[in-house]
């Protein structure tokens, strides 16, 4: 090859090969460190999860009902302890485990995965809480709340149990929960209003439905189950069965309760 022809090759592949390799660490930057931790990355993660993970982990990340997933809400990862190994673990899966690596989702999708996880532990210490604890306990005591919520094995199960709500709601969301218990209901506190041929009408909690029949739980903890074929309607109720406080809550005794329902938690259980 003539000298010249070496020279006009040599001055074309040159740049070439600095802009690849300016563009490596960059990449290998991006992948070390979180730029997405807005809100809106909050909640862009939150879908991803409901769509890819909830059959492992369950809807609110505390575990699948199978047992087949590790809860997502306590601040720490078996297999990451980074930010960045949070991300390595969501993209490539785990060997020898049943989860596997989400490949087919964007950089940008699997970090604001990771900042969905990072927000559900909030390390919020009871001592900056305003309320107290021991009194909010006796207002819910006081408030009948037992009757339908489980705390350490006592109380009904009309709706779902608080004994580690700590873990998974911070005291914003909590204080949210008790002021507009409707805004985001959980599907399986959802109940069924089920019309009968004879115009009589039975409703509970939504406990299993498929195509042809389904299942709810009435006021008095009993299962029921009917065939749609064989009702005149069934219809589905989003909203919260929580009561309005009657009398209304005060801002101390709201105070008071989010502080009792955050100290609830695996380490304070006895």
């Amino acid at each position: 090859m003539p000298k010249t022809a070496v020279r006009r090759v040599m001055r074309v592949s040159l740049p070439v090969v600095l802009i690849a390799l300016a563009g490596a660490p960059e990449s290998a930057a991006q992948e070390e460190e979180n730029l997405y931790t807005s809100r809106i990355d909050v909640r862009m993660g939150q879908r991803l999860f409901r769509a890819r993970c909830v059959s492992c982990h369950g809807l609110d990340a505390t575990g699948g009902e199978e047992g087949n997933g590790p809860d997502l809400t306590l601040g720490w990862f078996r297999n990451a302890s980074t930010d960045a190994g949070l991300y390595r673990v969501i993209r490539d899966g785990v060997d020898g485990t049943s989860m596997v690596g989400v490949v087919d989702e964007p950089e940008q999708s699997i970090w604001q995965l990771v900042t969905y996880l990072r927000s559900l532990h909030v390390a919020v210490e009871l001592a900056d809480l305003p309320g107290s604890p021991s009194a909010g306990q006796q207002l819910f005591a006081g408030r009948d709340c037992g009757r339908c919520h489980i705390v350490h094995g006592q109380g009904g199960r009309l709706g779902p149990d608080l004994s580690t709500i700590g873990e998974r709601r911070d005291p914003d969301e909590l204080q949210s929960d008790l002021i507009d218990p409707s805004a985001e209901v959980n599907p399986r506190w959802w109940t069924v209003r089920v019309t009968r041929r004879d115009g009589s009408v039975v409703e509970g909690l939504r406990m299993g439905e498929d195509t042809f029949s389904l299942r709810i739980m009435d006021a008095e903890e009993k299962l029921r189950s009917f065939s749609k074929a064989g009702v005149l309607s069934h219809e589905r109720i989003k909203e919260s069965t929580m009561p309005s406080s009657d009398p209304p809550l005060t801002a101390k005794e709201l105070d008071d309760l989010v502080a009792y329902l955050f100290s609830l938690r695996r380490e304070n259980g006895s």
